[in-house]
């Protein structure tokens, strides 16, 4: 049997190490809003005349609409961002587009006024402190004692940290834009790792049931033994889903993808060397003070 407790120290080092530069980068650089907070439009369009650039279109884009940004969504389809763009001059934009590249169709259409992404800022803030809280208060109650309740959510934190830090860097080093999916993305991280984290309190209760005679270190570090395995192969089966979509799916969906696919790596390692080992700390802790 391993003595995962007995690396605790080395466990946190590596959780600061990648916290501290996505902290960095959070604070430093933010994130690359989408119109779903800043306001805006998104006109998705496919030319169905032949082969198209990116560059191409964004050139002619530009001079048509200045501030547009585009991406590429597919084959021959294309994402057009604007701050001010109504459905009359999406109409004349598109009419410019097929003169100068080509026939053109309108997939869809969408726009956002800057008071509704405002609006769903300060609804996301509230869903996950809200979301935390709920946790925070269920596990203390299923397990009947404080400590699980606050280390389930610290780990989720160091969750919920991590994704939106790595994120920014990705808004830096990729043009990665935060998003409505982005966060879909966060609030679907937190309820798989409390999840995982769950698993693994569940088990630290059987133990100390069962084997009353160990210490409550010897406890946590069966029980990570215990469930390990069954963590990590869980996990993989949805790492190799995330990383196939990531791979083969669409432009539109791939930084999605990507948010669930750091947040289910870093879910996986919190809820056994995170949130299992803090509570080692606040036992000792404890037992230092009595």
């Amino acid at each position: 049997m391993i003595n995962f407790i007995k690396y605790r120290t080395i466990y946190f080092l590596l959780s600061l190490l990648v916290i501290l530069p996505s902290s960095y980068f959070l604070i430093r650089y933010g994130l690359n809003p989408s119109a779903d907070f800043t306001g805006g439009a998104l006109l998705e369009l496919r030319f169905t005349g032949g082969a198209v650039s990116q560059a191409a279109l964004n050139e002619v884009a530009q001079a048509k609409l200045p501030g547009t940004t585009v991406q590429q969504s597919g084959v021959n389809s294309f994402i057009i961002r604007a701050q001010k763009l109504d459905q009359a001059s999406s109409v004349k934009l598109q009419q410019d587009l097929a003169d100068q590249l080509g026939p053109v169709e309108e997939k869809r259409f969408s726009s956002v006024g800057p008071t509704l992404g405002q609006e769903l800022i300060k609804k996301t803030i509230i869903g996950i402190i809200l979301a935390a809280g709920f946790i925070l208060v269920y596990v203390a109650i299923r397990f009947k004692d404080k400590k699980y309740g606050i280390c389930a959510v610290l780990a989720m934190l160091h969750d919920t940290l991590i994704l939106i830090g790595t994120y920014s860097i990705a808004s830096v080093y990729f043009g990665a834009q935060a998003d409505s999916l982005l966060v879909t993305a966060v609030l679907t991280i937190l309820s798989f790792s409390v999840h995982d984290t769950i698993v693994v309190y569940d088990r630290i209760r059987e133990t100390l049931n069962n084997e009353p005679h160990l210490s409550y270190g010897e406890v946590v570090n069966r029980s990570i033994n215990q469930t390990l395995t069954r963590s990590i192969n869980n996990s993989l089966t949805i790492i190799f889903m995330l990383l196939a979509l990531f791979l083969l799916g669409g432009e539109t969906i791939r930084w999605f993808i990507f948010a669930l696919l750091i947040g289910t790596i870093t879910g996986t390692y919190s809820s056994t060397f995170t949130a299992a080992p803090l509570l080692v700390v606040w036992e000792n802790l404890i037992n230092k003070k009595r």
